[in-house]
Parts: C-alpha cells; structure tokens; sequence
C-alpha cells in the first residue's frame, strides 16, 4: 500500500472511531524522502481529521522521515524513540506532540 493509501486510510479510522483523537487540536507534517517523496499534513481539528498531500498551514511538529519508515510507525513496527536517536527521524516544533501522535497511531493500529 502507498503511503497516501495508507494515510487515507488512517484518516478515515480517525474520522469513523474519534475517540482517540478527541480534544487534540493540531497540525502533524510529514516531510517524505523515498520513492513516495513528498510532504502531507494531517489536521486534527474538532475530532475530525483532514488530509493533505501538500502545505495548507503552519505545522505545530514536523516529521522528517522516509517514506517506507513512515509506512512502519503507523503500521507499530517502529519505534519513534530509537529511530529520532538513531537519526531515522527528525523532528521539528513540538516534540510533546510528537509523542502524542505516537499514542495516538497505537490506538489506530
């Protein structure tokens, strides 16, 4: 499954099931390297989600990463705290959030 695939479909599990996202109201960015380049911002905003596979706002945390190790993290099969110590992920703006999204991928996977 693509990457975008992937994220539609993360989105919609959200959007179906927002238990897990209530009361977050944030701007995710995932800066891709990879076959699959590219940038996609995911907006939580009122425990729905949108979906971007461009830059409509200001991130509140950017993730830098490849594509197939995103495609890990959401499916749980990577650890976000070895891969930004092991310099797989970069993050920037907020790292609180970015621990938040990775309890948040937990209850979605």
């Amino acid at each position: 499954m693509t990457v975008k695939e992937t994220l539609v479909q993360l989105a919609e599990k959200m959007n179906n099931h927002p238990d897990g996202i209530k009361g977050v109201n944030t701007v995710y960015q995932f800066d891709l390297s990879g076959d699959e380049e590219g940038v996609y911002q995911v907006v939580l905003r009122d425990d729905q989600v949108q979906l971007y596979d461009e830059v409509k706002e200001d991130p509140n945390c950017s993730l830098q990463l490849s594509d197939k190790s995103l495609l890990k993290l959401i499916a749980g099969n990577l650890n976000p705290t070895v891969a930004y110590m092991s310099g797989k992920l970069k993050i920037k703006g907020e790292l609180g959030l970015a621990l938040k999204l990775q309890s948040i991928l937990k209850k979605y996977e």
